[in-house]
């Protein structure tokens, strides 16, 4: 049995190593920005899609020198290459009647996660549309955690949808918006946003793992029961929820504001501290101090995240409730794997060396690699 959890334990160290390492640049996954805008009683509608220059990038290779920078005069000249492509993802229909794309302008805009194509266009639809079903398919088929992220309004009233590789079309009612669907989408939202956040992750794993140990005269032992350990995992836990809910709510809020760059790279500096403390360990009985200190500021790398998917006003309090609900599942469902694992393995050596200790420092190397990156602005990982 022991070696069977030995082995299970290594095979669990590759995986997660082999899962960071290829996505260890990336804490925003790929998004792209569609506004949709219909006046009542007219029959075009008005469009805006952002979409990040290193996506485009991938299929069109627009930095032409090779430089790691996509300037305007390599952009402007495949202006019509970029629009064909782009609007060749996206349909429109109102009333089940097709409304064909026209792009207008192209521009740049910069977003907290580098530089975007910004494409502006009309949609003509026969008639002043009473409903819209709207197809997205951009990037699936090379990124299946490519989101597209639409804000749709329709005179007072505003709707968000995320589209993903399995729910590509959507169908929007322009009289009326359906609060439960919208409270649906941002708790799956939430919940896929702690799964693709790996610093989040590993931030979390980092406090988790020495939760089945306790720490006496200067080594770590195994906790004698399952009592101790869940008692420091709810600790951990309730800290780091209420703190990012707190600064979640207030950065959605417009209440605090700071700014992306900054946020980003406190992050993954809260990472490599997280993980170093389980190697030389500063602060073990109180570790529910640093789930707090740090979550306040993972709060405002999620409120980044929700205010990316568009806020509708109307429903601004369900939204912030839905994600912050999706984030809690996400989370509990990552300490429902780490924890009951941790704890079966806690008495071997393997455990304290290969996982507590090694696994600890392979996350603070990787996070290192994001502080690095983010401080700089500079991409190590895209390197390798």
């Amino acid at each position: 049995m022991r070696f069977l959890l030995h082995r299970f334990g290594l095979l669990l160290i590759v995986a997660s190593a082999l899962l960071f390492g290829a996505n260890a640049q990336a804490h925003k996954p790929s998004d792209s920005y569609l506004s949709l805008h219909a006046e009542s009683g007219q029959n075009d509608l008005q469009g805006q899609w952002d979409i990040a220059l290193r996506d485009l990038d991938l299929v069109l290779t627009l930095d032409t020198n090779a430089d790691n920078s996509i300037t305007w005069g390599e952009l402007s000249p495949r202006e019509k290459e970029i629009e064909t492509y782009v609007f060749a993802y996206l349909q429109i229909s109102a009333d089940e009647v097709a409304c064909p794309i026209t792009p207008t302008e192209l521009l740049v805009d910069t977003h907290s996660d580098g530089t975007y194509a910004v494409l502006k266009f009309s949609a003509h639809c026969v008639a002043p549309p009473k409903s819209l079903s709207v197809h997205y398919g951009l990037l699936f088929d090379l990124d299946p955690s490519h989101r597209g992220l639409l804000n749709l309004s329709a005179g007072a009233i505003t709707q968000s949808a995320v589209f993903a590789p399995d729910q590509a079309e959507i169908k929007f009612d322009l009289a009326a918006s359906s609060l439960w669907r919208q409270l649906l989408q941002y708790i799956v939202e939430g919940i896929w946003h702690i799964w693709l956040g790996f610093d989040h992750i590993l931030f979390l794993i980092s406090l988790l793992l020495p939760a089945v140990l306790i720490r006496e005269r200067g080594r770590w032992i195994a906790a004698p029961r399952l009592g101790a350990a869940v008692g420091h995992v709810i600790g951990v836990v309730t800290a780091f929820t209420v703190a990012h809910s707190l600064t979640l709510s207030l950065a959605v809020l417009g209440v605090i504001s700071l700014p992306s760059r900054l946020v980003e790279s406190l992050i993954a500096f809260s990472v490599v501290l997280a993980a170093l403390n389980n190697v030389w360990p500063l602060v073990t009985r109180r570790a529910w101090l640093i789930a707090f200190f740090f979550g306040l500021i993972h709060g405002f790398g999620f409120a980044s995240a929700l205010n990316d998917l568009g806020l509708p006003k109307q429903a601004l309090a369900l939204s912030l409730f839905g994600f912050n609900v999706g984030v809690e599942i996400g989370q509990l469902a990552i300490v429902s794997v780490v924890v009951p694992l941790a704890f079966l393995l806690r008495r071997t050596g393997f455990y304290r060396r290969g996982v507590l200790v090694a696994g600890s420092l392979l996350i603070a190397l990787v996070a290192l690699g994001w502080l690095i990156e983010r401080v700089f602005n500079i991409s190590l990982y895209a390197q390798i």
